[in-house]
């Protein structure tokens, strides 16, 4: 394909993209909205609250919420983590022994965190048992677990003088019952109409047309495949994730994933709109995430268009580590979506990208995955940035600020300056220790590391900043299944999901606690372009620009050598 016609085929792909998302955008938020709103439970709800002991009707105030997140999660952990010890003893183990307690510990923080990081080959390790019994449910309930922190911080805008915020449990089961499962169903049938496999063949020993033997994996893809996109999950059945032909053959499955990893985040803004009950909030919020999106996504294409270095400029183009059915400009839209998102799921090796192509993908997680983010994750760092960014302007004119009617006191900026300091501080501080501590340096260097230098840099603050992001996607040429990268990275994914939670709901609980303030002639109106300029500033400046001394000694001065 000559290089006009490949820019005209990444542009009607991206134009096509941007007028499904507009079309979804009003339904799906409208939808979601009702989801988490109206009071009526169905029977098959009633009977599992009944199951549990859960009174549908009980509110709960932050922390008993908080209380219902932490518990199951935990409760995830400790089973997605004795599933994978018990293995071998499980029907459907295609005869893979028990995984070693160390990859069992990091898989299982992994999936209860929405993470899905891997430092295994999938299709080679785990049995359909612990994929469907551990995995995908993971990814369902993970998904869900997002979705009801970000409805729970909505509410606390929405209340007056409540401290109510919802109940964790009906929150959870109506996010899976309502949303999750009919969206996955519908989809792993359209994945399946595109190629995408589905089945419980185990392996399929065939000769090849050398006279050697090959063995072709099977398994119940197509149902892993949609809820792993539209839980912004990301773990792969295949070690190739998307880039596998089972998982996604065609140009069309490939613009299809993408819209499942976008569809639900850039339609929970409307859903905050519904239900603070202005329509324009949401809006702005919006703006703000497409513009990012954009922005990343041209520079990330235009870097790899360019190549770098001798090679790439006589090849024609930077296609090392990308598919041939998917080219540069959707491999970058995938890539662009996967990151910006805390899906992880690649279509393209990440770590074989042009060095400042790979930064931008490190960049997408660095902003703390806002535009749109990942299932609830997304809208509630945006909105705490939202928060930061209305405290800010109201120092700037000396008034005390206010969003949506709610004061902005020390305890809100505090709640809200503690959630931004998380993720960069587990992001750098597992960079560093990884190589202060000399045994643990001698293990990273010399067997996670196959590519030394400024490349080994970038390799290792990519996982840590995936896992502290939640994100799950990796330069492929680090090797993380080594007792330090297992234990830190699993630490970092628990303490990179939990503790911003904790913040989340404390900030929830402190505003639905307030009286609303009526708006006067001095409140920052909140819905116009100056506020979306003005957050789309504290976005770059707050979280991104906190990397730029690290990345100067990684992607930049690798991008930057002649």
């Amino acid at each position: 394909m000559s290089g006009l016609s490949d820019t005209v085929a990444g542009l009607l792909q991206i134009l096509t993209l941007l007028v499904i998302l507009v079309a979804l955008h009003r339904p799906v938020g409208r939808y979601l909205a009702w989801i988490y709103q109206t009071p009526r439970d169905w029977r098959i709800e009633r009977g599992f609250y009944r199951l549990i002991g859960v009174d549908s009707s009980a509110e709960q105030n932050w922390r008993s919420y908080l209380r219902g997140v932490l518990v199951f999660s935990a409760v995830g952990v400790l089973f997605v983590y004795a599933l994978q010890r018990l293995q071998a003893v499980l029907p459907y183990s295609l005869g893979f022994p028990a995984i070693p307690a160390g990859l069992s510990f990091n898989t299982a923080a992994s999936f209860v965190t929405n993470t899905n990081w891997q430092s295994y080959s999938p299709d080679v390790t785990m049995g359909y048992a612990v994929q469907l019994g551990g995995l995908v449910v993971q990814n369902f309930v993970s998904a869900a677990v997002g979705i009801a922190v970000a409805i729970a911080l909505i509410r606390g805008f929405a209340r007056v003088r409540s401290g109510a915020l919802g109940n964790f449990w009906v929150d959870l089961t109506r996010g899976i019952l309502r949303l999750l499962l009919p969206l996955a169903f519908l989809t792993s049938l359209l994945l399946i109409a595109g190629g995408v496999i589905q089945n419980f063949n185990g392996f399929t020993h065939v000769a090849t047309l050398t006279g050697g033997n090959a063995a072709i994996p099977g398994g119940p893809v197509a149902s892993q495949e949609a809820i792993k996109e539209l839980g912004t999950n990301g773990g792969g059945f295949f070690n190739a994730n998307s880039a596998h032909p089972f998982e996604n053959p065609t140009a069309w499955t490939n613009l299809f994933e993408i819209v499942l990893m976008l569809v639900i985040p850039f339609s929970l803004p409307r859903t905050f709109g519904l239900m603070v009950g202005d329509k324009r909030q949401g809006n702005a919020i919006v703006a703000v995430m497409v513009s990012i999106y954009a922005v990343s996504l041209a520079a990330m294409t235009a870097f790899e268009l360019s190549g770098a270095g001798a090679a790439t400029k006589l090849a024609g183009s930077a296609m090392e580590g990308k598919e041939q059915r998917f080219g540069i400009w959707s491999s970058t839209l995938f890539a662009t979506s996967t990151t910006l998102t805390s899906t992880g799921a690649v279509d393209s090796a990440h770590d074989s990208f042009t060095p400042l192509g790979g930064m931008m993908a490190l960049l997408n997680m660095m902003f703390g995955e806002v535009a749109p983010g990942g299932t609830g994750s997304g809208l509630y760092g945006m909105l705490i940035l939202a928060v930061i960014t209305v405290f800010i302007a109201g120092l700037l004119v000396g008034r005390t600020p206010e969003y949506l009617g709610k004061k902005i006191g020390p305890r809100e900026i505090k709640l809200a300056s503690i959630y931004i300091l998380i993720t960069p501080t587990l992001a750098l501080a597992g960079t560093a220790l990884s190589f202060a501590i000399p045994g643990v340096r001698a293990s990273v260097t010399g067997t996670s590391i196959w590519n030394p230098g400024l490349h080994g840099l970038t390799e290792v603050l990519y996982a840590f900043t995936s896992a502290a992001n939640n994100n799950g996607s990796a330069f492929a040429g680090i090797t993380a299944n080594t007792p330090w990268m297992n234990t830190a990275l699993g630490v970092v994914m628990l303490l990179g999901r939990f503790l911003p939670i904790v913040f989340v709901l404390a900030l929830a609980g402190s505003f639905a606690a307030q009286d609303k303030v009526p708006a006067t002639a001095g409140t920052l109106p909140t819905h116009r372009p100056q506020f979306v300029g003005l957050l789309l500033g504290v976005s770059v400046i707050v979280t991104a620009l906190t990397y730029f001394p690290v990345l100067a000694l990684g992607p930049l001065a690798e991008g930057l050598q002649k």
